[in-house]
C-alpha cells in the first residue's frame, strides 16, 4: 500500500526546486503564517501550547526542509538546507507532495505513517494537534493567500488543479481516487 504515496519529485523537477534553498523563501513565509494568523486567529489558539513546539518539515526529495514555530502573529519559518541538523520539537519526513497532501486534506496522516510514507519523530502530540487545528480550520489555497469571491476559487481551483496534475504525474493518489 505504501506504494500508492511514493509521490517523489521527478529528478528534472528537483534540479528546478534547487535553487528555492536559495530564495528568501523563510521570511516570506513567515510573513504569510502572521498574515494568515490575523485572519484567523481561532486556528492558532486552537494549537495553545503547542503554538510554541518547532516543527522540522523535511521534504524528502528535495534538498531544503522548512523549520515552522506556529506562534500565530509570531510565527517564524526558516528555510534550511536539508543537511543541517536542526533540533526540533517534531520531525516529520516525507515526499513534497505527500506533505502537501498533509495540508491539502488529500491524506489521512495515520495511514502515510502507518503505511511509512512519512516519518515522524519528536512530540506527536505537538503533531496531532498542528493536524487537527488544521483539519477543523477546512483550510483552502485562498486562505493562505487571503484571498476571497471569485479570486479566491480562482486560486483554489488553480492550485489544487496543480497538485493534482502532479500527482497524477508522480505517481501519487489524487484527491477522491482510492488508494
Amino acid at each position: 500500500m505504501a506504494d500508492h504515496f511514493r509521490g517523489e519529485l521527478p529528478k528534472a523537477l528537483r534540479i528546478l526546486a534547487a535553487p528555492a534553498g536559495l530564495l528568501p523563501l523563510g521570511p516570506a513565509l513567515t510573513l504569510a503564517v502572521r498574515r494568515f494568523a490575523r485572519r484567523k486567529p481561532a486556528v492558532f489558539e486552537r494549537l495553545g501550547t503547542y503554538g510554541q513546539c518547532s516543527f522540522l518539515i523535511e521534504p524528502s526529495d528535495l534538498d531544503i526542509s522548512f523549520l515552522m514555530v506556529p506562534d500565530g502573529v509570531r510565527a517564524e519559518v526558516k528555510c534550511l538546507r536539508r543537511r543541517a541538523s536542526q533540533p526540533a520539537d517534531v520531525t516529520v519526513r516525507g515526499p513534497l507532495l505527500v506533505l502537501l497532501g498533509l495540508i491539502d486534506g488529500t491524506f489521512d496522516g495515520d495511514a502515510l505513517f502507518f503505511n511509512r510514507a512519512i516519518s515522524v519523530s519528536g512530540r506527536t502530540d505537538a503533531l496531532v494537534a498542528l493536524r487537527n487545528a488544521i483539519e477543523d480550520a477546512e483550510l483552502t489555497p485562498a486562505d493562505f493567500v487571503g484571498v476571497t469571491g471569485t479570486l479566491g476559487r480562482l486560486v483554489d481551483r488553480s492550485v489544487f488543479g496543480g497538485l493534482g496534475l502532479a500527482r497524477r504525474f508522480t505517481g501519487s493518489p489524487v484527491a477522491g481516487e482510492p488508494s
